[in-house]
């Protein structure tokens, strides 16, 4: 299946609690960290959630 790779450019500080646990379940845990996940419609929600704190890194 596809990937799409995540990347935390904004910091967690001061994010509700929900959206530091989105973070967590994407495997974002610190600054400028990239991660790889699928693409499906699960990661996509979890992304939409947090937006303004990540950002799709082109390949």
């Amino acid at each position: 299946m596809a990937t799409i790779k995540v990347k935390q450019v904004r910091s967690r500080i001061g994010a509700p609690k929900t959206q530091k646990l989105t973070l967590d379940a994407l495997g974002l845990t610190k600054m400028n960290k990239v991660v790889e996940c699928e693409d499906n419609p699960s990661v996509r929600g979890m992304i939409k959630k947090v937006q303004h704190l990540v950002a799709i890194v082109e390949e």
